[in-house]
């Protein structure tokens, strides 16, 4: 099992958002990825409650699923229910010790077949590093174009 974690500063570049723009987008990501995340090609959500919702997904090929819980303005947790790759993954806003908005992305995994702290985990972690890191830039990217197109509240 292995852990990553990544904080970006959200306001690096223009248009600047506000937590209500972030929190709306991750909720529009947690219900459908696909023009969020490159690797993502189709999701369905399959069960919806208050503050969660049961979805499933294709991820570079691989048909997964996800139970995602939603703490308005704060996290939004996906738990992996049916993957090759079983974990966690959680979307965070939080505050920058300059005050500004950051958004953090954590990753807790563990792989079939890979036993914990050997060198093959190591690698398959830096491979997947790479790779979920970029969905964090593509996130804010897609979160952007949807203010600048006037699609996301502005509050």
């Amino acid at each position: 099992m292995f852990t990553l974690s990544q904080t970006i500063p959200v306001n690096d570049t223009q248009p600047r958002l506000n937590r209500t723009h972030i929190w709306e987008g991750l909720v529009l990501k947690a219900e459908n990825p696909v023009p969020f995340l490159e690797a993502m090609s189709a999701c369905d959500v399959i069960e919806r409650g208050d503050d969660w919702l049961l979805r499933d997904f294709t991820l570079r090929g691989e048909d997964m699923q996800e139970r995602v819980t939603f703490e308005p303005q704060e996290r939004v947790t996906f738990v992996r229910t049916r993957s090759s790759a079983m974990g966690t993954i959680m979307n965070e806003i939080v505050e920058l010790d300059d005050g500004e908005i950051g958004l953090r992305f954590t990753f807790t995994f563990d792989i079939d077949g890979l036993e914990d702290g050997s060198p093959e985990e190591v690698e398959f972690a830096d491979r997947m590093s790479k790779s979920y890191f970029q969905g964090v830039g593509s996130t804010l990217a897609e979160i952007r174009r949807r203010v600048e197109a006037g699609e996301l509240d502005a509050a």
